[in-house]
């Protein structure tokens, strides 16, 4: 745990909550899976959705780890990037970015005002989401007829007649964990509002329901336009705003909104 004092900022999008450490200074991260889990408890700590720790990298801007709030790893997160690239190009001044993730090198850019990220390409074969075995990833054998897409992190998305009532709280939990998703999985139930607009909730794979999922929100517009629903252009209503997805030639892109809650210490000795 934290032999020293902590500062840390409290940022989301759409209601997407996330810490951010800022590890540049450092020669390594200082994150592990017990101070995540510490941070991570919304009455004995801070509470996040996920944990995005900024480090040193040689071929990038910065580097991007990325915890969630039961101490795994996440490969991606959209929103998180989002933000740290926000903060960022704030202190900096800087117009682009390129950040170093799991995901490999992602790309962010300010276009008036707007953080975009392309959070890179789909993967849509079985073995990189990853699945268990072969099969048709477009329409996986489970109930209800999902779509497999991986965006960094594994995506099981059900297209359902009406999101707000889908059982997010009861089915996510049990989808995330089948057998058919090894290293688990995150859940989207979608209903379309519009030609080109989807109505989203999601099942966050090791925090639970969360308001927003940007790399969610890129799967969920993968499957869409590949399954016939929408184009590349899509906007994505979730409980806590709306993101734009536009999948391109280089990648998928994303944005919404950001806000910086605020910047806070943690005691030391902290978790102890």
């Amino acid at each position: 745990m934290t032999g020293t004092a902590l500062t840390f900022s409290k940022m989301h999008g759409a209601g997407n909550d996330f810490v951010v450490i800022d590890s540049r200074s450092r020669a390594a991260g200082m994150m592990d899976a017990a101070l995540a889990r510490a941070i991570g408890d919304r009455h004995r700590g801070v509470g996040f959705d996920q944990l995005a720790e900024l480090r040193p990298a040689e071929d990038a801007d910065l580097a991007l780890d990325f915890w969630n709030a039961d101490g795994t790893q996440a490969g991606a997160c959209g929103n998180a990037t989002r933000c740290v690239a926000a903060m960022v190009m704030g202190q900096t001044g800087a117009q682009t970015l390129t950040i170093r993730t799991a995901r490999g090198l992602l790309r962010a850019e300010d276009r008036d005002g707007q953080i975009w990220v392309n959070m890179g390409a789909p993967v849509l074969e079985w073995q990189g989401i990853p699945l268990a075995r072969d099969c048709d990833t477009l329409h996986l054998p489970l109930s209800g007829d999902p779509a497999g897409v991986g965006m960094g992190n594994p995506h099981c998305v059900f297209f359902v007649p009406d999101a707000e009532a889908a059982p997010v709280a009861t089915h996510g939990p049990v989808v995330e964990h089948d057998p058919l998703f090894p290293e688990a999985t995150n859940v989207e139930f979608a209903s379309q509002v519009a030609p080109d607009h989807l109505r989203l909730r999601v099942w966050e794979r090791g925090t639970g329901i969360t308001l927003a999922c940007g790399s969610g929100a890129c799967a969920t517009a993968v499957a869409a336009n590949l399954r016939g629903l929408t184009g590349r252009q899509v906007k994505i209503t979730a409980d806590g705003g709306t993101l734009m997805v536009d999948w391109r030639d280089d990648g998928v892109w994303l944005t919404g909104p950001v806000a910086h809650v605020f910047t806070a210490t943690l005691a030391k000795g902290f978790g102890a």
